[in-house]
């Protein structure tokens, strides 16, 4: 606990057995909170969401054997995100390691492909040590979940406690300093350029990065786009915005990447969903990437000049030296390519035609009005996690919480815990499927203990809407076990777990929910019935260019 402590670590996510018992008891004498959660694969996502909302490393507790396996989705997502997590997983005690002893799993062994490191404490003394590594392998360079696994007879010695001092890993040095040699060469590209764009993601957010991204963008005056993990990093409301790329990005991010002759990609890994057909993405363009992980740059995409360096740290430098450079020009310059990205932008807009059943994204829209944008918004996975990408716009980074890279239904319910605990004064919305929403309903039982003001949009078609919408386009409309033939009903539901349950059946109905939901100052589940085969488009398909967008 006092290494825990001087950590600064103040709430703890956690469910506990037979193998952490001694922890527990120790936990309960000191002044750490500690968020029962009522599923292990929940306390993982509670400090994801956490330590995305608030900018510091997310813990839980679990036991040994199924309570360790059952944080697994949850490490492996906050692994894809780069969400820094350190998860303390109970084990039997050091001599039965190996025996098949009960509720024994060599869960170092498992989660070795899916941290940025893991421990097996062999020894009382290197307690302090590790736990002070494990956060800060967590939080340095690249971020990522760390797993300790604590053998119950080490927790069970004792022995006085010595604070570690630093930490001292030979073959663990990030780099933060981009070379300055590489600089100018990109200084030089955003002159020569006609037609440049920028493309943002995660990274920028995690270095806390979006003011000096916001600077540079308006220094060059290009168009920006961002990744799903992106979003936030750069405001929505700014004339240069492009919205989201990829899969389901919009017509106009998708085509400035098509044309556009730089990009300046920062903090992304250019993941499948963002380039489509590698081979066809950004064709006309000269591409710089900057991220602090080197095994990111030239892995997907060909790149003209690498830079490996923290996002805040290359900007701040990069924009030192665009402040030296008389680039009064670029305006005039750069006319022309805006000119053309704004008649993308009126030929192709985010739009839908709100007719007598209730479109989804209407709801996001509405929810985006009332909060005046300003709630912290988590997803669950699927089409109710594209709808908010793209009908809820962020001016703020730490405000979009979502699993993107491993895409985990049943993550927003359980992150937007941890949000809610990270900022108590702030609203904070689940915008869910009624699929997504049932893996992990039991958390509501945790929202309603911990009196947490949560509020789950549902977008009820009762469908996987999703996959239900890839059976409509490629598969000649065979609904193969995507419809959900019953649900429960999430007000009676809701009420069962002591939080209030709302229903809007009718387009006339969603504000006043909306409304009433928002204003209650205890957890709420909204349920919308929504259109049930609405699509969520655009959509680039598996494979093709993302230039080939279906727009219908």
């Amino acid at each position: 606990m006092k290494a825990l402590q001087s950590e600064g670590v103040d709430t703890i996510f956690g469910y506990p057995g037979g193998a952490v018992l001694d922890i527990y008891d120790e936990l309960a004498k000191t002044d750490i909170r500690h968020i029962l959660v009522r599923h292990e694969q929940g306390a993982v996502h509670a400090a994801d969401g956490y330590a995305r909302a608030s900018g510091r490393v997310g813990v839980c507790l679990v036991t040994s054997g199924p309570g360790a396996t059952n944080t697994v989705t949850g490490i492996a997502s906050a692994y894809m995100d780069s969400v820094p997590i350190v998860v303390l997983t109970g084990q039997v005690n050091s001599n039965l390691i190996g025996n098949d002893a009960f509720q024994e799993v060599d869960i170092v062994g498992i989660t070795r492909p899916c941290t940025k490191h893991n421990y097996l404490v062999q020894s009382l003394k290197d307690l302090p040590r590790i736990i002070k590594e494990a956060f800060h392998i967590a939080s340095s360079g690249r971020p990522g979940p760390v797993l300790i696994d604590l053998p119950k007879d080490i927790m069970q010695a004792t022995g006085s406690y010595r604070a570690a001092k630093g930490v001292e890993l030979k073959s663990y040095h990030p780099t933060y300093e981009p070379n300055m040699k590489q600089l100018p060469k990109v200084v030089d590209l955003i002159k020569a350029s006609k037609k440049p764009a920028v493309f943002a993601g995660g990274g920028v957010i995690l270095s806390k990065a979006s003011k000096e991204l916001t600077e540079f963008v308006k220094k060059i005056r290009a168009p920006i786009t961002t990744s799903l993990m992106g979003l936030g990093a750069f405001p929505a409301s700014d004339p240069l915005w492009l919205g989201m790329i990829g899969m389901h990005g919009t017509y106009r991010a998708n085509m400035t990447s098509a044309e556009c002759d730089l990009l300046v990609a920062i903090g992304v890994r250019f993941d499948d969903r963002v380039t489509g057909k590698i081979d066809t993405f950004a064709p006309n363009a000269r591409i710089v990437h900057i991220d602090i992980d080197p095994t990111s740059i030239r892995k997907n995409i060909r790149v003209s000049i690498p830079i490996v360096g923290d996002c805040k740290i290359t900007l701040q430098k990069l924009n030192a030296l665009l402040g030296k450079e008389k680039l009064g020009s670029l305006r005039k310059g750069r006319k022309p390519w805006l000119d053309q990205i704004e008649k993308w932008k009126a030929t192709r807009p985010l739009a839908y035609t709100q007719k007598e059943t209730i479109k989804p994204q209407f709801v996001v829209e509405k929810l985006y009005e009332l909060t005046h944008g300003e709630a912290i918004i988590t997803t669950e996975v699927g089409q109710n996690q594209m709808w908010a990408a793209q009908y809820y716009h962020f001016d703020r980074p730490n405000a979009f919480i979502t699993s993107g890279g491993l895409g985990v239904m049943g993550f927003g319910l359980p992150a937007a815990i941890g949000a809610q605990i990270a900022h108590p004064d702030k609203i904070v919305a689940d915008i869910a499927g009624d699929g997504s929403i049932q893996m992990n309903i039991q958390e509501m039982a945790t929202a309603v203990q911990y009196k947490l003001p949560i509020k789950i949009v549902i977008l009820n078609n009762s469908y996987l809407g999703m996959v239900r919408q890839w059976q409509e386009l490629f598969y000649d409309r065979c609904y193969s076990c995507t419809e959900m033939d019953h649900a429960p009903d999430f007000v009676k539901l809701a009420e069962a777990y002591g939080a209030v349950g709302l229903r809007a059946s009718k387009v006339e109905e969603v504000i006043p929910v909306l409304k009433n939901g928002l204003s209650i100052q205890r957890p709420v589940i909204m349920d919308f019935v929504v259109e049930r085969e609405e699509g969520v488009y655009p959509m680039v398909p598996a494979g093709a260019s993302i230039t080939e967008m279906l727009l219908v």
